[in-house]
């Protein structure tokens, strides 16, 4: 598996290459870990919005609705039971529910490095030279993209905050920009190309650059 990958201009030339670190990039891919890193990293970004109240919860029903022999009926306890309209909802979502599962920070860590493993061995990882721009202009950031070998959809990965540069992306389809620090594994295995800014690298190195 080769660690070089070219290095591109915005108008899509290639103006040399890098080299790139075994630590980050040439990593053994383990699909059961990355799985299983995924699943967790989702499972904890999951907010428990939802909440349904029991018969016990619902405004009403405290008294019996009618006897409990003679009617012809058959037997009721209350107006709020759940199959009664307005009644209480039986294994309905709860709030208290608890989606949070644990996962060992180093197994995280080796997760996300095979995903930028993978995309390295696939050659779905681009470099790019820092970008200028003569207009802060969405079609001038579009067509930056168009002349790039990539697919379909795109994580523009650049070193720092920029809100110019995130002006220029953030209505282009398929594409969506984060900085060196918030990149995490979901947005490495949902995108079938990285592009990342040439500056990433030395940011990338510091954090995981040393076993």
């Amino acid at each position: 598996m080769s660690l070089t990958v070219n290095i591109y201009n915005q108008e899509g030339k290639i103006t040399g290459n890098a080299d790139l670190n075994p630590v980050i990039f040439g990593v053994k891919i383990k699909p059961a870990l990355v799985h299983e890193a995924m699943v967790a990293q989702q499972a904890n970004a999951r907010k428990n919005v939802g909440h349904t109240k029991t018969r016990g919860e619902v405004r009403g029903g405290g008294k019996k609705p009618w006897k409990q022999k003679g009617t012809g009926r058959a037997r009721q306890g209350s107006i709020r039971s759940p199959q009664w309209v307005g009644g209480g909802i039986a294994h309905g979502p709860r709030k208290e529910r608890n989606f949070s599962l644990k996962i060992n920070a180093k197994v995280k860590r080796q997760a996300f490095l095979m995903a930028l493993s993978d995309k390295v061995a696939h050659e779905k990882l681009v470099l790019l030279e820092k970008p200028v721009f003569t207009e802060e202009k969405t079609k001038q950031a579009a067509l930056m993209f168009k002349k790039l070998p990539l697919g379909r959809r795109t994580l523009f990965v650049i070193p720092s905050s920029n809100p110019g540069l995130l002006r220029m992306v953030r209505n282009i389809p398929n594409v969506h920009l984060v900085t060196a620090n918030t990149l995490n594994l979901v947005d490495v295995l949902t995108a079938p190309s990285v592009l990342m800014q040439q500056e990433v690298l030395p940011v990338l190195e510091k954090t995981y650059g040393t076993i």
